[in-house]
């Protein structure tokens, strides 16, 4: 009987060394699936023999490290799947046989790093660095650290900074952003649904928030208006990464589950902020609630974002670049034609920023579309988009737009009358109408490629400039009213760039810079930014 129990022990033994040499091979190919399902079936065995020989100290000794290495090595396979959660849980079996193997740390405060949660892989990498095999570890432990010290900042002060990749003519990697949350809430919203707000006064180009991709797809197409096909198996293949996202971890599951499919808005729940925070492991109110792919579907069509909207264009990316993703918090900020906020794209991550300065209380919103455009064409914008925006913009344009006057400009523009003519005739107009100075920015902005055509150097020699206000006024009533735009910035520069502004132009045109690219990108930095010919 013993002889047969010895027999079973040392077949067992053969097989398990066999799926090691196997799994071990597979992990060092980088065949990760193939690679998890071995040690599986090899973790399998493992227990199975430990729950066998209970009376064997040192036989089962062996198998513990054996089972803690295996979970430590599936961890790291299933890891570079992207499939943390089930990674984490092996991390934490593997620590609970061994709670110092310094592996397990190590590929667990990777994970960690990866998801976000800084304060959380320091303490691993902490704990690894006191372990003496970190000495000849070819692992930098050293960077890790210093990373996650970093990051662990950047996430509480929203303390980024591109401005040495600008200096650097943009080569190489820009500095990766850790997630930040800053002085915001989700709230009930008048514009539609829910919204994000300020809980304090926020000044034009700081930061509101950092967040990262639950996933993307991102490529390059000669001709996007044409080249419809290659559109659609882009999408496709960004629906794929999202559920497959959603199905290896329930907490994206569940913020995805957050978001507005686009039925029954003012029915939804308005969920805590703090849930969003990557600190947070578990988001109340959503228990173990499972996204059908029509639900995820239609949660996407409302809530993805494109990378090369209008206010995502960033440092010159090339105009052929398409992307998609979806961020689940940023998807909670409403369009308005008077937005206050722009967006950046920095790898996975997206970037926001006050255009102008915000007040406590105040929605933070974003445009969907081109708002320095006509009433028509905003409204037809929105009809795609599928809501009708009714801000105070909006309003007010569709009472004014009943005069004849505002008509006739409009027409006189599209007959090809001179753009200074139209400009003056606004500025007239407004005199006539009373129109208060926020108002006034309406319609400039409604007006800007007029306004663009009339306050170019050569039009300007042609008399216009005593005859309408100077440029600059009427530069900061734009930026008052809809916030911080590219073309507006480059109208600007191009000015400084001809000699015709001094000291104040040039802080006014930096403060404008910060409305575009936010406070990311330092004073030197933005000089350097302006005078690259980018804009």
């Amino acid at each position: 009987m013993r002889e047969t129990q010895q027999d079973q022990l040392v077949m067992a033994e053969e097989q398990m060394q066999q799926l090691r040499s196997k799994a071990t091979e597979l992990l060092l190919r980088d065949e990760w699936k193939e690679a998890v399902q071995a040690y599986s079936h090899f973790i399998s065995l493992c227990q199975d023999q430990v729950s066998k020989t209970p009376e064997d100290p040192q036989h089962l000794l062996k198998l513990h490290k054996s089972l803690c290495l295996a979970l430590s090595n599936r961890a790291e396979a299933r890891s570079r799947l992207r499939d943390f959660a089930e990674a984490l849980r092996d991390c934490d079996q593997a620590l609970k046989i061994e709670s110092t193997h310094f592996k397990t740390l190590l590929c667990k405060g990777k994970i960690l790093l990866n998801l976000s949660r800084y304060s959380m892989a320091l303490e691993c990498f902490k704990t690894v660095q006191l372990d003496p095999q970190a000495n000849g570890s070819s692992v930098s432990l050293n960077g890790y650290l210093q990373k996650c010290k970093k990051l662990e900042l950047m996430s509480r002060t929203g303390a980024f900074d591109l401005s040495e990749w600008v200096v650097n003519g943009f080569r190489g990697k820009p500095l990766e952003p850790a997630e930040y949350i800053g002085a915001v809430q989700i709230k009930k919203s008048e514009i539609r649904g829910r919204g994000l707000f300020a809980t304090k006064n926020i000044d034009a180009g700081t930061l509101v928030l950092v967040t990262k991709a639950v996933a993307t797809e991102r490529g390059i197409l000669p001709d996007q208006n044409l080249d419809e096909n290659a559109q659609l198996v882009m999408w496709k293949n960004f629906t794929e990464k999202v559920i497959d996202s959603g199905a290896k971890c329930s907490r994206t599951r569940d913020l995805i589950g957050t978001l507005s499919s686009g039925e029954d808005e003012d029915e939804l729940e308005v969920p805590e902020i703090n849930l969003f925070k990557p600190e947070s492991e578990h988001i109340g109110g959503y228990p173990n609630e499972k996204l059908d792919v029509n639900r995820i579907l239609s949660i996407l069509d409302v809530n993805s974002l494109i990378e090369d909207a209008i206010s995502s264009k960033v440092l010159g990316k090339n105009s052929d670049y398409y992307g998609v993703g979806l961020w689940v918090l940023a998807s909670f900020i409403n369009h308005s034609c008077v937005p206050n906020a722009r967006r950046l794209h920095v790898g996975d991550y997206l970037i926001v920023h006050a255009s102008r300065d915000v007040k406590a209380g105040e929605e933070i919103t974003f445009a969907y579309f081109d708002v320095l455009s006509p009433l028509d064409k905003r409204n037809e914008m929105c009809k795609t988009w599928g809501f009708r925006c009714d801000c105070k913009r909006c309003k007010f344009e569709e009472d004014l737009y009943s005069r004849q006057d505002i008509r006739e400009i409009e027409m006189g523009l599209e007959r090809g009358v001179d753009a200074g003519a139209a400009v003056y005739r606004l500025e007239e107009g407004m005199r006539r109408w009373t129109v208060r100075e926020r108002e006034k920015g309406y319609l400039r902005a409604s007006f800007w490629d007029a306004c663009c055509q009339a306050y170019s150097p050569e039009k300007l020699a042609r008399g216009w400039g005593r005859r309408i206000p100077p440029m600059d006024s009427v530069v900061d009533s734009i930026v008052e009213a809809v916030g911080s735009d590219e073309r507006v910035l480059k109208m600007m520069v191009e000015k400084l760039k001809k000699g015709s502004g001094g000291v104040v132009e040039m802080e006014r045109a930096l403060k404008l810079g910060r409305g575009v690219y936010g406070k990311v990108v330092k004073k030197q930095a933005m000089k350097t930014l302006l005078g690259l010919g980018i804009l």
